[in-house]
This record gives structure tokens, C-alpha cells and sequence, in this order.
């Protein structure tokens, strides 16, 4: 067994790596690049070497400098997480050269799984299930629309070295055949520097299931059960979960043995992923192998009780796979959350910044422990007062949950959601809640464009509608008259003219432009010690009881003998004596007032925001990489104006009308922070 392996990634990845080595009892060495100098995975480790400048491709995806930092702290394998290097053939080629073990598959079945059009050549041979299609290089649009004809609309074009949405279009005649077919070869060639272009059959209602396989050098391949991943968005998956709600023993176990004859096909030793594209009948197609650990691992450690990174290790160090085929359980079911850095009512742009707070839900199963299950897991490489850099992927922490049965899983995973308390940046919570609840998912009725049919124009407050309203409002007046109960002890109070906390409230629920709506409440029997009261809102009545104490961001307790997990914010940017109640994904902002103030509060006229309509505001943090224009300059409507940077995503800023340009506010090559004026128009 190695005695020291470095981790060639960062984030929570190389976080996950170092649990399980440490367990082994193996060292481990982290690389860095500037922007994670202060990082969680560069404290874990016990060695960190730095590899250079913040972006990726001056550290991250510099090998030479990854294999130069094996050779000077003597690490004997280097273990590449997913994304970066992970499934660079040239890299583990290289590797191997140096006498270095790649904790992965050789190099030559990443180079195998890695061409799309040679991959799916392959599964043909191995008799694996494929899309029907056009599998070699098409050479024109017009070949293109021939060959799609012949094949059947709808088609899905895509780009022989394509990956993460890139490069791909569906088409549905001949018209998108040949834009889609021009499109897809200039982004693959600009993405990849590979313009190869292939047609395949698109499936109808289609399903994202994929087989997780694991082999050794041994010759031995066997299967993990499946893991369910069709809720993505634009491509990129967001929530998973093992097993499938959808998928018969007799299509798992099919599918199984094709993403095994496949794996034995090209040799496989190490974890890989066969992905399957299902129609609605469970026919299945090959689509792809991931040949790297994925990020939604976790869902199959959970199901299985078998920790991935660990076998990984030891099928590297040349050890036979401890476990067969008839030896794989299934126990419970699985669903992983990816909670990202991105403003879902911004249309998911990406936030970055410090985390002001950072406070998971409470942990009862952990990465690299098999012994605990069935509970709440997080998989992060972020801590609280550290900074979201702009430079890598939005995502920030996985929220994983094994429940006894599918119900169980998602009724852990709302709560989970409740109780993870992110301050400082913007995340997707919300909307993960939203999925959660929707009737479709929770009867597992979707497919991969559950997303676009139900979210298609954005994601809105008004999208999570949560089960009992009044229960905010409750809540609210609950934390109120908690927080008035220090003012009413506090000491040195005049005789006769002490404060007195009374019974009758009014939550006024804060509206955009003023427009507020108004509700009372009642909150008797209220037990300081305890904790417990009685709370009417209109017909409804309430008994809460919590030991949330000020300042606390979570509040705990239980409403009517059932328990929950809701989230609180006192003082909030538009009114500094407001209360937020995050609560199933719906936020409720509020004054809780006494009546008299309140009739007060009604008379204050509403003090319209400045108008910025003559600015150009950058709609998330990131990099300003180009400014199109010039002081000066006409422009019309849908004009091209500035490009940001942030998170591997270039994001262009249009003109909405036309205009002249006044004044240029920020310069290329600056930092901005949300809503920074970049140009002001001529009025």
C-alpha cells in the first residue's frame, strides 16, 4: 500500500480524498494555486505544494508542475478527483512514465472512453446498446441534414469531444439540422480544438441513468446498481439519487452487464461510470463513460456500504476487488443535492465572495465511514469566513441523505435544506427546496427536461408555494417576542416606566414598491425558560417551543408537537429592524410591530429606489474581461456591450434599447461586485 498520495484537484474532491486516506493511514499532499492558498483541502492535507497563478489552466491543469510536486514530496501515486486532469490520457500517460501510480484507469482506456465516436464503436463491438445515428465525422451541413433525414427527427447533434452541454443541439428538422450542425462544429472547435461533428437518434422523454462500475487488474469487473440523474439543468446535473424510481430489476440488471462487458472491453481497472440514455418503454442506449470517480458518488456509497475511494486506492496498489457481483446490496435510497454558488432568481448567474456564514445541517454519516448510514451527510472543501473565488465551478458543497425508502429520503433532505445556512453569497437552497416539493418529482414522474418544462423562464419567488403560510408569520411573531424579552430584563430600569412586552402584534409582510400586506398576531403564554408559546395568526393557532437563542441563525423546536428546522435573519439591507423567515424554500421578510406602531408604520409614504435605468449594472460578481464600447459611442438595442467572467462562464451584456454612451465607470480587467455600474448612458 502507498504510503503517501497527492490529490491532483481541489475543493471538496480532494477534501473527500484525504478522509479516506487518512483512514488508510496514508499521507497525503495537497496542491494549491493562489486563490486557495487558505483552503480547506490545503489545511487537511500534510504537505501542500503551490502550483501557481488562480486560473486553472496556470495550476490546476499544469502537470508538469503537479508531477514535479510528486518527485519533492515523494508522493508514490497522485489521485485526480473529477474535472481538471482527471480523464487527461496524456496525464496518466505521463504519469506512468515518471513511476508514478495513477489512481485511476490506464491511460489507455481514458483515451478508449474519451473520443465519443470511437466510444460508441466500441460498445458496438462489446454488443453494449447504442442510439442509432451517423458514428464518423460528418464533413458538411448539408451531409449533416442528409444523414438526419435518414436517421429520423428528432436528432441530437453533437461534437466528437464534447462535454458539459458543449456542443451539442437538438434538431427537429432540416432547418436546426443545418444551423445546429455549423454551430456545434464552431463551439467544439473553439471549446476543444476538435471540430469533429456526429448525428445520433434523440430519445423522446428521455431518462439520465447511469451504471457505476468498479474493476481491478485482476481482470475482475462487477456493477454497483445505478444512480437516477435526470433533474439537470442546461446539462449540468442537480440533483441525484440511487436508485432509480424508474427502472425494473430486470432493465438494471441488463443494463449492469452491458456497462460491464463495455468496462472489461477496454481493460478497466478503477471506478468509472457507464452513462445510459432511457426512453420512457426502458429501452436503453450507451451515451458515454465517465472514466473518473463522479460527483455524485456518494448516493452509491450510500446504498452499497462501500466507500469508492477506498477501492480505488487499493485496486491502484494492484489488490483484488474484496467483494463480487452477488456480494453489491441495495439498502435504502439515496438523494445527493449539489448546492451551488449561483442566484437562482438572477436566472442561476454565478456569486461569488466571502461566507459570511457557513453552518451545514447537523452530520450523522460521513465520507470514508461505512459504519453510519442512513442520515445526513456533507461533502464540502469551503468553512465559514472563507472566500467563493471566481476563478473555479460554482459549486460549494454536496448535501447527501439515505433514507429507508424514497419518501424517507426526501423528507430528510427538506429538512437538511432548512437547517444549511448560507450568508455572504447566494445560493441554489431555495430552489433545490422548490424541486423537492413539486408534486412530479416527489412521485418520480420526470425525465432530463423536467427543469425546462416547469422552470423555462427562470425561477421566481412566487414559484414555492409552501404548505401553511401563516405558519411564517407565526414564527416570526414567535422570534419577536423572544428577542423583546431581553429588553424587558435588562437591569437599571426606571421605577413605574419599565419596559412591558404585550401580547398583540402586527407582521407586516414588506412588499416591493411599499406594497405591504398586514396580518395579526397573538402570542399568549409565553415561557422563557422553556421556550414555548401559543401563537394565533387569523383562524390558526399555534404552539411553538424552541431554544433559539438571539443571534442564532437556525432555530430549532417543535410547532404542534411535530418538530421542524427553519432559518432567521434580524436586520435585513432594506429595512434594518426586519425579520427573515427561510422556511421549505419560501422566505417571508417582516416588521413585527405593536399595534400602535404599526398605524404609524402605515403612514409613512414609500421611498421609491433611484432610477438605473440609465446605468449598465453588472448582474453578478466576476471579471470584467472586455468592454465593447467607448464613451460616445450610438449603440442599438441587443448591441453587445461588456463580457464578465466568473466560474468557467463567459456572460455578455446586451443593450436593451438604444442609446448613447456617456461615461465608462469600471475598466477591463476589474473585479466587480453585483449591481456595479459599469457605463452610464446619455440621458
Amino acid at each position: 500500500m502507498f504510503e503517501k498520495i497527492l490529490i491532483a484537484n481541489r475543493g471538496e474532491i480532494a477534501c473527500r480524498v484525504i478522509k479516506t486516506a487518512r483512514k488508510m493511514g496514508i499521507k497525503t499532499v495537497a496542491v494549491y494555486s493562489d486563490a486557495d492558498r487558505d483552503a480547506r483541502h490545503v489545511r487537511l492535507a500534510d504537505e501542500a505544494v503551490h502550483i501557481g497563478a488562480a486560473p486553472s489552466r496556470e495550476s490546476y491543469l499544469q502537470a508538469d508542475r503537479i508531477i514535479a510536486a510528486c518527485k519533492q514530496t515523494g508522493a508514490q501515486a497522485v489521485h485526480p478527483g473529477y474535472g481538471f486532469l482527471s480523464e487527461n490520457e496524456a496525464f496518466a500517460r505521463r504519469v506512468e512514465e515518471e513511476g508514478i501510480v495513477f489512481i485511476g484507469p490506464k491511460h489507455y482506456s481514458i483515451a478508449a472512453m474519451g473520443d465519443k465516436i470511437a466510444s460508441k464503436k466500441l460498445a458496438n463491438a462489446a454488443k453494449v446498446n447504442t442510439i442509432p445515428g451517423w458514428n464518423d465525422a460528418i464533413e458538411s451541413a448539408e451531409r449533416a441534414v442528409q444523414i438526419a433525414r435518414d436517421v429520423g427527427y428528432p436528432v441530437m447533434i453533437k461534437a466528437s469531444a464534447g462535454g458539459g452541454g458543449k456542443g451539442l443541439r437538438v434538431a427537429f428538422n432540416d432547418k436546426e439540422a443545418l444551423e445546429g450542425f455549423t454551430s456545434c462544429r464552431n463551439e467544439a472547435r473553439n471549446s476543444f480544438g476538435d471540430d469533429r461533428v456526429f448525428i445520433e437518434k434523440f430519445v423522446e422523454e428521455p431518462r439520465h441513468i447511469e451504471i457505476q462500475v468498479l474493476g481491478d487488474s485482476h481482470g475482475n469487473v462487477i456493477y454497483l446498481n445505478e444512480r437516477e440523474c435526470s433533474i439537470q439543468r442546461r446539462h449540468q446535473k442537480v440533483i441525484e439519487e440511487a436508485p432509480s424510481p424508474f427502472i425494473s430489476d430486470a432493465t438494471r440488471k441488463a443494463m449492469g452487464e452491458q456497462a460491464v462487458a463495455l468496462a472489461k472491453a477496454v481493460k478497466y481497472q478503477s471506478a468509472g461510470t457507464v452513462e445510459f440514455v432511457v426512453g420512457k418503454d426502458q429501452s436503453f442506449y450507451f451515451l458515454e463513460m465517465n472514466t473518473r470517480l463522479q460527483v455524485e458518488h456518494p448516493v452509491t456509497e450510500c446504498i452499497t456500504g462501500v466507500d469508492l475511494v477506498e477501492l480505488m486506492i487499493r485496486v491502484a496498489a494492484g489488490e483484488k476487488l474484496p467483494l463480487t457481483q452477488a456480494d453489491v446490496k441495495r439498502e435504502g435510497w439515496a438523494i445527493e443535492c449539489r448546492i451551488n454558488a449561483e442566484d437562482p432568481f438572477r436566472n442561476f448567474l454565478p456569486s461569488t465572495g466571502r461566507l459570511v456564514r457557513f453552518q451545514p445541517p447537523k452530520e450523522s454519516m460521513w465520507a470514508a465511514d461505512s459504519e453510519h448510514r442512513f442520515g445526513v451527510r456533507v461533502d464540502t472543501g469551503v468553512m465559514e469566513g472563507g472566500e467563493i473565488p471566481m476563478y473555479y465551478d460554482s459549486m460549494i458543497a454536496k448535501l447527501i441523505v439515505h433514507g429507508t425508502d424514497r419518501n424517507d429520503a426526501i423528507d430528510k433532505m427538506r429538512e437538511a435544506l432548512n437547517g444549511f445556512v448560507i450568508r455572504g453569497i447566494s445560493s441554489n437552497v431555495p430552489f433545490q427546496s422548490a424541486l423537492l416539493a413539486h408534486p412530479n418529482f416527489r412521485t418520480g414522474d420526470f425525465n432530463t427536461g423536467f427543469i425546462a418544462a416547469h422552470y423555462g423562464t427562470g425561477f421566481r419567488a412566487e414559484d414555492v408555494s409552501h404548505d401553511d403560510p401563516d405558519f411564517l408569520v407565526a414564527l416570526a411573531a414567535y422570534v419577536n417576542r423572544r428577542s423583546l424579552e431581553r429588553s424587558a430584563g435588562i437591569t437599571g430600569q426606571m421605577g413605574g416606566h419599565e419596559f412591558k412586552v404585550g401580547e398583540d402584534f402586527v407582521v407586516v409582510l414588506l412588499g416591493a414598491a411599499g406594497q405591504h400586506k398586514r396580518q395579526a398576531a397573538r402570542v399568549t403564554d409565553f415561557q422563557a425558560v422553556s421556550g414555548s408559546s401559543v401563537v394565533e395568526v387569523g383562524a390558526r393557532r399555534y404552539e411553538i417551543c424552541s431554544h433559539w437563542h438571539l443571534g442564532g441563525a437556525r432555530i430549532r423546536g417543535t410547532v404542534d408537537g411535530k418538530p421542524f428546522t427553519a432559518q432567521v435573519e434580524r436586520g435585513l439591507p432594506r429595512n434594518p429592524v426586519g425579520i427573515a423567515i427561510n422556511h421549505n424554500g419560501t422566505r417571508l421578510e417582516a416588521l413585527v410591530l405593536n399595534p400602535r406602531t404599526a398605524k404609524l408604520h402605515e403612514m409613512m409614504p414609500y421611498k421609491a429606489p433611484p432610477d438605473m435605468s440609465r446605468f449598465l449594472l453588472s448582474p453578478m460578481p466576476g471579471l470584467l474581461v472586455d468592454v465593447a464600447v467607448q464613451p460616445g459611442q450610438k449603440v442599438q438595442a441587443g448591441e453587445r456591450l461588456a463580457v464578465i467572467e466568473a466560474m468557467k462562464m463567459e456572460n455578455v451584456l446586451f443593450a436593451l434599447a438604444d442609446g448613447v454612451v456617456g461615461k465608462l465607470l469600471a475598466g477591463k480587467g476589474e473585479s466587480l461586485t453585483v449591481d456595479q455600474p459599469i457605463l452610464e448612458f446619455e440621458a
